[in-house]
């Protein structure tokens, strides 16, 4: 293990598989992917790690992107959490904006994070404008704190009325409650998003506390677990915000954790996108449990703070925007009532995965779909117990779904991928011509353990014209988690008419988030190239509910340079202009970026190259494609030669994903080991 002083290590735990990637100096790389232990996932963590051979008293960093968090809320994993309110708001994040789950008929259902009987209220008022309307009563606040304690609430949340324009009514309480009850995680509101409105601001500040203990206990005994290994630094976590930030620090504010994963994946592939110079690009990383996509444009991921987790929990912190399904490798298929053909979201996760991973698993998934169409290669599945026998496996198929819709086992097979692929071309969708992108305009990135498999398709079904599929796209999160930028976000709530605001005003607040950006970075002790700052305002006309989030020209930050961005994003967004009407101005947002070092990513490419195409070719195979059986040729990639180009079909085999090149389109290994298919309509 000797070698990898100073080393940078990724690690990305999946449904299915945790990734490691580790960036050595002098360019060298070293790749792990094991199987993902669902009952203690730092296992997975630690086995990547030994798998890949990282001494870790010589690594420089280790960021780790995590699902904890994310799942711990859908699966409503989470701890008791106590909340502490303002008098007459105890039902606020239970009535919530009032709306429905589907847009017809009264079905669907909402349950808050936190339990109406340890929701409690206590005497005080902040007015909008800051001012105190009736002092905190701090018995009261001494009083809840020890009945929730007693009710075995573990995390408590302080959600007082208007705190973000004034928080010390909030910051006393907070001081009372640990007083009388040390061992609380205590969230206050104010704290993690400083939005006017009560019921989202709440409701971010329950997502916090509610996961809060566990992604605590959760790193710190992964951070323990490294440091008995010789590990002398601190732990980075990556943030749904697409940067990384020291676990000790993130605990605090554990909502900033959802989404992680998938972000790791859209900063992999912004780095990608510009060692390319491609500025618009979709993309498509496609896991063993679900389905992410995301877009690029102009070379930077749109971020949002707009995320719904699910129906009714807004979650208004800074993510990657990624739209996310259930549809990944491990996805099963099933025959619902009505006879129709399902995939997902349900999931074969790792244990006991898909019939063909020989772990017990006894429900088709996609990836057993693919393993009958002869896409995938039977003896060399990754996390295989034994060989598996796709004969088998299509007869499993057509007993359990093909005889109910008149299929035998490769069509059965057949349909679950078109299906799969039809729900994925939604997703895809949605983040383009719903939002008025149009798909031709963009490449699409595809990456993740089974995202290759499908792309070709997808691009054809969406006329989008070209397909990159990265050195290592079943490696690409963890790669983002190790070449993640350090990254902080501020919020500064004004919620005040633009026309009332000097330029003084403005530059203030946005000097204080820059100082307080610098600060941050500094304290992570990363090495950085650079610092750079992204500035945005929430901005919407007077009178108006809706907000607009405006990303801000660094030399227009004034009120006139404010009025103009939102009139032109209004304008582009809407197609109308208002120019008499007064604009009010939200909040202003400062994002705090500490530039890391571009990824070395030849590297990651790197392998024996044949002589000759032929050279790099392993067998020839029966593939299925529309109209039937192909012979196809499959192809080792680490030994595809330089600059070499193809006609689909083809399969192209590689240590963490395969391939699939549909028949007519071209590929070319480009100079960065990157394939670039150019797909026809």
């Amino acid at each position: 293990m000797a070698g990898t002083d100073g080393a940078i290590v990724g690690v990305d735990i999946g449904g299915t598989f945790t990734d490691l990637v580790m960036l050595e100096p002098g360019g060298r790389v070293r790749l792990a992917k094991v199987p993902t232990t669902p009952e203690n996932r730092a296992l997975g963590v630690l086995a990547a790690l030994e798998a890949g051979e990282v001494s870790l008293d010589g690594a420089q960093s280790i960021c780790h992107g995590t699902t904890a968090t994310t799942n711990a809320i859908i699966e409503r994993k989470i701890a008791q959490v106590g909340l502490i309110t303002t008098q007459g708001f105890r039902d606020v994040l239970e009535l919530g904006r009032r709306t429905r789950p589907e847009p017809y008929g009264l079905i669907g259902s909402f349950e808050p994070l936190i339990a109406r009987e340890h929701r409690l209220e206590v005497p005080e008022r902040m007015a909008a404008d800051g001012a105190v309307l009736v002092p905190l009563d701090e018995a009261a606040v001494r009083a809840a704190a020890l009945a929730l304690k007693n009710a075995g609430c573990e995390a408590l949340v302080i959600h007082f009325l208007h705190a973000y324009r004034n928080p010390a009514h909030e910051r006393r309480a907070a001081e009372i409650a640990q007083s009388a009850w040390p061992e609380a995680y205590i969230t206050m509101g104010h704290e993690i998003t400083s939005e006017f409105r009560e019921y989202e601001r709440g409701v971010a500040a329950s997502v916090n506390a509610a996961v809060q203990p566990l992604l605590d206990r959760y790193v710190g005994r992964l951070q323990s677990a490294l440091e008995a290994k010789g590990f002398k630094r601190d732990l980075l976590i990556m943030q749904g915000n697409g940067g990384s930030i020291a676990a000790k620090a993130v605990v605090r504010r554990a909502v900033n954790t959802v989404m992680s994963g998938p972000a790791s994946g859209v900063m992999a592939a912004a780095a990608i996108a510009r060692a390319l110079r491609l500025s618009r690009v979709i993309t498509y990383d496609m896991g063993g449990t679900s389905t992410d996509v995301g877009l690029i444009d102009h070379g930077v991921p749109a971020v949002s703070t707009e995320l719904e987790l699910e129906y009714a929990m807004p979650v208004h912190v800074p993510m990657v925007d990624v739209h996310s399904i259930g549809a990944g490798g491990g996805s099963i298929a099933r025959v619902d009532r009505a006879g129709i053909l399902r995939v997902g979201p349900e999931s074969a996760g790792a244990v006991p995965g898909p019939i063909a991973y020989g772990r017990g698993g006894t429900r088709p998934t996609i990836t057993d779909a693919n393993l009958v169409l002869g896409r995938l290669d039977p003896k060399r599945l990754l996390a295989i117990t034994i060989a598996p026998d796709p004969a088998s496996i299509a007869r499993t198929m057509e007993q359990a779904i093909g005889k109910t819709l008149g299929l035998d086992g490769v069509g059965t097979a057949a349909a679950i991928v078109r299906i799969a692929n039809d729900r994925m071309a939604a997703a895809i969708r949605l983040i383009t011509l719903a939002r008025g992108h149009d798909p031709r305009d963009f490449a699409l990135i595809a990456f993740g353990g089974a995202g290759p498999l499908h792309a070709c398709a997808l691009a054809r079904e969406l006329s989008i014209p070209r397909v990159v599929i990265p050195a290592r796209p079943g490696l690409t999160n963890a790669l983002g988690c190790a070449i993640a930028d350090l990254r902080h976000d501020f919020v500064i709530n004004l919620n005040a008419p633009l026309a009332k605001l000097s330029d003084a005003d403005i530059r203030r607040a946005l000097d204080e988030q820059i100082a307080a950006g610098r600060a941050a970075i500094a304290h992570d002790a990363i090495a950085t190239e650079a610092i750079e700052f992204r500035f945005s305002a929430d901005m919407q006309f007077e009178g108006q509910t809706h907000i607009l989030t405006v990303a801000l020209d660094s030399n227009a930050l004034d009120s006139s340079g404010l009025k103009a961005a939102f009139l032109a994003a209004y304008r582009e967004r809407f197609t109308v202009e208002l120019e008499g009407i007064g604009i009010n101005l939200v909040a202003l947002k400062t994002a705090a970026i500490g530039r890391r070092a571009a990824p070395p990513l030849l590297s990651l490419a790197a392998g024996e190259r044949a002589p000759s195409l032929d050279g790099a070719r392993i067998e020839t195979r029966a593939v299925w494609f529309e109209g039937g059986f192909r012979d196809t040729p499959v192809y080792d990639r680490t030994r595809l030669p330089d600059g070499s180009r193809f006609t689909g079909p083809a399969i192209i085999q590689q240590l963490d994903c395969t391939s699939v090149i549909e028949p007519g389109a071209v590929a070319v290994l480009d100079a960065l080991g990157n394939l670039m298919v150019e797909v026809q309509p």
